[in-house]
C-alpha cells in the first residue's frame, strides 16, 4: 500500500482532475454514494469516483493502480452480492454516464456504461425498436448484457449478449480499447458472459429489432389453483410461438387497484404471458389461462417499456436470490415448485418465479460462455424483504427452492441471477472449458486480477 502522504497527494490530484464528483469517508454525500440496491450490503470504499466520461474512468483506474487499490465498478448497483462496492478500495461509479443514442437506420443503439434499463427502453420505444432487456427497469445495462442477459424478448430475439455488437472498455492498465467481432475478437468473445472481469465497459452497442406492438395477459389465481395454472402456462408456451414469453410468479398480493382486497397481503399465483404482437393474437394464445378459475386479469396491448417496470422492487430492501436451470417442467416438478410456494415469506416482496427458455435462446450462438442456453426453463427464487429479522427464513427459503428442483437441474446457471455462491457456481455459469479459456484471457487483459469484484475469473 502507498504511504499516507503519497495517498493523500494522489487523492488531492484526483479531486482536481476528475470532472465528476469524488467522495471519501467523511465527505458530505459519501453515505448516499455508497448505498446500493441490496440493503444487506454495507461497505465503506476509500474513494468513490463518479465519472462523467471515459477520460474520467481512465483517471480513476490509473489513480487506483498507482496506490494499489482494489477496484469495484458500479453501473446499476443491482448486484445481489453487492459487487458494486468494496471495503477500502476505489469504486468507479458510472451513474452519470447514462446517454443512449439510437441509430434507427442501422437498427443499433449505443448505450453508455452507467445507463439503466429504462434509459434504453424509453430511448428505443419512440422508434418502434427494442432489444432484450432485463425484467426490472432499474437494472444496469452494462452488467446485465456482459453477464448474458435474459428478459421478456429473449425467446424472440435472443439473449442480450447475442445482440452485442461492440464494447468500449477501459482496461486494468488504464488504457482504452474496443472489442467487436472484427477488433479484439478474443476479448469480444470473453465479454459474452464473462461480465466485468476484463475491463470497465464505458459504452456498449446493441442490435435492435422492430417492435411495433407488445401485449400481455396477467392472470391472478388463488394458490390452490397454482398447479393447474403452471401446467397450463407451460403447455401454452411449449405449443406457442417464439414471440410468447413471460413467467409464472408466486407473489404477495400487492395493494393495487386490480388486486381484489381479499388477496392483498396473501399468497397469489400469477401467470404473465408476454407477446410480441397484437392484442388479438395474444388473446387467442391466452385463452387456456383465462379459462381457468381466476381472481383478476389484465389483458391488452401495453408499451414494452411500461411492462419493463411492472416487477420493479423499491431500493432499500434486503435481497437474496438464486436460480436453477432445468431440463424440463414435467408434472412432478410443477407439484414440487408449487408446494414450495407455501413456505415463501409472506407478506414480503419475495417472488417465486419460473421463466421459459427455448426459442431464440436455444437457437443462438453456442460458442459463447453461456451454458444455460439449452435449458428449457429457469427457476428464480427472488428473496426480498424489509426486516433483518426475516434474513434467516428468507435465505433458507431460497436455498430450499434450489434443493427442491435439483433433480431437474442442468447444472448450468445464469450468473446475474445469483450472489456469491463460490467458485464452482462461477464455473457452472460459464462452462468448464470456457472457464479455462477465459482464465487465459484474464491473464492477458488483467493479470493482477484488478477487476475481482464480480463473478470472478482468476488469471490462469
Amino acid at each position: 500500500m502507498a504511504s499516507p502522504s503519497k495517498a493523500g497527494a494522489a487523492l488531492a490530484a484526483l479531486r482536481e482532475d476528475l470532472v465528476g464528483d469524488l467522495f471519501a469517508p467523511g465527505d458530505p454525500g459519501y453515505d448516499d454514494a455508497r448505498t446500493v440496491f441490496n440493503a444487506m450490503i454495507d461497505r465503506r470504499p476509500a474513494v468513490i469516483a463518479q465519472c462523467v466520461d471515459e477520460a474520467d474512468v481512465v483517471r480513476a483506474v490509473r489513480f487506483a493502480r498507482e496506490l494499489d487499490l482494489q477496484i469495484a465498478v458500479r453501473g446499476g448497483g443491482h448486484s445481489v452480492a453487492g459487487m458494486a462496492l468494496n471495503d477500502g478500495g476505489l469504486v468507479v461509479d458510472l451513474r452519470h454516464m447514462r446517454s443512449v443514442t439510437v441509430h434507427p437506420a442501422a437498427e443499433a443503439v449505443r448505450v453508455a456504461g452507467g445507463a439503466i434499463m429504462s434509459d434504453l427502453d424509453r430511448a428505443t420505444q419512440p422508434h418502434g425498436l427494442a432489444t432484450t432487456g432485463g425484467r426490472v427497469s432499474t437494472t444496469g445495462v452494462g452488467g446485465f448484457v456482459l453477464g448474458g442477459g435474459g428478459g421478456w424478448l429473449d425467446r424472440w430475439c435472443g439473449l442480450a449478449v447475442d445482440n452485442l455488437l461492440g464494447v468500449e472498455l477501459v482496461t486494468a492498465d488504464g488504457e482504452r480499447t474496443h472489442a467487436s467481432a472484427d477488433e479484439n475478437p478474443d476479448l469480444f468473445w470473453a465479454l459474452h458472459g464473462g461480465g466485468g472481469n476484463f475491463g470497465i465497459a464505458t459504452a456498449l452497442t446493441l442490435k435492435l429489432y422492430e417492435l411495433p406492438e407488445f401485449s400481455i395477459a396477467l392472470v391472478m389465481y388463488a394458490p390452490e389453483f397454482g398447479p393447474e395454472a403452471v401446467r397450463t402456462y407451460r403447455d401454452v408456451i411449449n405449443a406457442g410461438p417464439d414471440e410468447a414469453s413471460g413467467a409464472i410468479i408466486y407473489v404477495t398480493g400487492p395493494p393495487e387497484e386490480f388486486v381484489p382486497p381479499h388477496l392483498v397481503g396473501t399468497l397469489v399465483c400469477c401467470a404473465l404471458l408476454t407477446y410480441v404482437g397484437t392484442e388479438a393474437d395474444m388473446r387467442k394464445l391466452a385463452e387456456p389461462l383465462l379459462a381457468l378459475p381466476h381472481e383478476a386479469e389484465i389483458v391488452g396491448a401495453m408499451p414494452y417499456a411500461e411492462v419493463q417496470c411492472m416487477l420493479d422492487d423499491p431500493p432499500g430492501m434486503r435481497n437474496y436470490w438464486s436460480a436453477e436451470y432445468l431440463t424440463g417442467a414435467p408434472d412432478d416438478f410443477v407439484d414440487v415448485f408449487c408446494a414450495r410456494a407455501r413456505s415463501m415469506p409472506v407478506p414480503t416482496a419475495t417472488q417465486h418465479a419460473l421463466f421459459p427458455q427455448g426459442g431464440a435462446i436455444a437457437a443462438g450462438p453456442h460458442a459463447y460462455p453461456v451454458p444455460y442456453r439449452d435449458a428449457s426453463w429457469a427457476v428464480h427464487p427472488f428473496g426480498v424483504w424489509e426486516d433483518p429479522a426475516d434474513d434467516e427464513r428468507g435465505i433458507q427459503w431460497v436455498r430450499d427452492v434450489r434443493a427442491d428442483v435439483r433433480p431437474w437441474s442442468t447444472g448450468a446457471v445464469y450468473l446475474n441471477f445469483i450472489g456469491d455462491e463460490g467458485p464452482e457456481r462461477v464455473v457452472a455459469g460459464l462452462g468448464a472449458e470456457n472457464t479455462r479459456r477465459l482464465a487465459e484471457l484474464k491473464r492477458r487483459y488483467d493479470p493482477d486480477n484488478v477487476f475481482r469484484f464480480n463473478h470472478n475469473i482468476r488469471p490462469a
